[in-house]
């Protein structure tokens, strides 16, 4: 069998790029210096195409698809940043701050929260939606960490960090619609939780602030999520 890697050539944004078979339209984007929003996805994690901002165009198609899961194929032509992308995109973001309680200028989070920098990026100065306010929890049971519920934009990067980096599967998604939570093991607090090792891993991935130390609320310390890639590195090393 040939060890030959197979290579497609591709178009985005009218520009002309090559890529490795079974690659992603975002992971080849990305190679490129071609920016496609995402919040759901990070470097290190399965992709899920849960948020849907890295929505792209495939030329020949009325279906937009996320960037994060589709995989390229020879000769696809691929729009990433038309109105109407720029359009859909600022909704989901006011849909996403209006359907729970993100208020910037009280956030321990504000200036190191990723919903907010897109928002930014995107222009979004204002919210057209009504505002749900639903009554959520906030679980501050862990000794070493908090968990509020109005922040979550149900991302699953805290659910996939913690089954497949970490192996604990502390993280689940319980409900639908306006009711869907994330929660730990059987709906239980986080403090009781017996499978939690408290690494972090969960807080540190979180876009939103939904997750948070709080030996550093209020202390300007920006995350970093950047680090799964070496985590998963010395573990296939292992």
């Amino acid at each position: 069998m040939s060890d030959a890697v197979e290579v497609k050539t591709l178009i985005i944004d009218e520009r002309p790029v090559s890529a490795r078979r079974g690659q992603t339209i975002l992971e080849v984007a990305r190679e490129y210096g071609i920016h496609i929003p995402t919040l759901c996805h990070l470097d290190g994690l399965s992709d899920v195409g849960a948020c849907r901002l890295c929505l792209v165009e495939i030329k020949g198609s009325s279906k937009l698809v996320p960037a994060c899961v589709a995989t390229v194929s020879e000769g696809m032509e691929v729009s990433t940043n038309t109105e109407r992308l720029l359009k859909i995109r600022r909704t989901i973001l006011e849909l996403l701050f209006a359907e729970r309680n993100h208020i910037c200028s009280v956030c321990v989070a504000s200036g190191h929260c990723e919903l907010q920098s897109l928002a930014q990026e995107l222009g979004l100065t204002h919210i057209r939606l009504p505002y749900r306010n639903p009554q959520l929890p906030v679980d501050a049971s862990h000794e070493r960490f908090t968990a509020d519920h109005n922040r979550c934009i149900l991302c699953t990067r805290c659910v996939r960090v913690c089954a497949e980096v970490e192996g604990a599967h502390v993280w689940d998604v319980m409900g639908r619609g306006i009711d869907c939570l994330i929660i730990s093991d059987l709906h239980e607090d986080w403090g009781a939780s017996t499978s939690c090792t408290s690494c972090g891993k969960c807080v540190e991935v979180c876009p939103t602030g939904a997750l948070f130390n709080k030996s550093k609320i209020g202390s300007g310390h920006p995350k970093d999520p950047y680090f799964l890639p070496f985590l998963n590195q010395m573990r296939d090393a292992r």
